[in-house]
């Protein structure tokens, strides 16, 4: 069930329970459930970036000046807030965390960096890289 509505999110619940071979009000239920449970997050309409102009992809890796539980929590939420960063992940090794960044122009970015990235909450240090095209992407998961 979960595989199909991957690919075909919008299908409308009868032809999904035809294809998993149930009825139409066990396949809901079982719909209903994967969502309380928060196996299903939720569902998205996906933007083509380069139709709208924002065709730079920046991965910055963030290390912070101190790594306590008030730093931390501060940059995660202050990151919440920032639609240019797209994806934000707490990572092992030299950084602290990495994001992705999207912007219109690497002057954009340049302009994010100097006056949100380095004034977010224990910002020590700043590593950036550009994405020089994308080779795979999917929101499927491999179930």
């Amino acid at each position: 069930m979960l595989a199909i509505l991957q690919d075909n999110p919008d299908l409308p619940t009868s032809e999904l329970a035809g294809r998993v071979g149930l009825s139409n009000t066990p396949c809901w239920r079982r719909l209903k459930k994967l969502q309380a449970d928060g196996v299903i997050m939720g569902r998205a309409l996906l933007l083509d970036p380069t139709a709208l102009g924002l065709t730079v992809n920046v991965f910055a890796d963030i290390r912070l000046k101190q790594h306590d539980e008030e730093t931390l929590l501060a940059l995660e939420k202050a990151v919440g807030s920032q639609a240019e960063i797209v994806e934000c992940f707490s990572v092992s090794g030299e950084s602290d965390y990495t994001m992705r960044i999207v912007t219109r122009s690497i002057e954009d970015y340049e302009s994010f960096l100097k006056k949100v990235l380095l004034h977010l909450p224990g910002v020590a240090a700043v590593n950036s890289r550009f994405a020089l095209g994308r080779v795979k992407m999917t929101t499927s998961l491999p179930i």
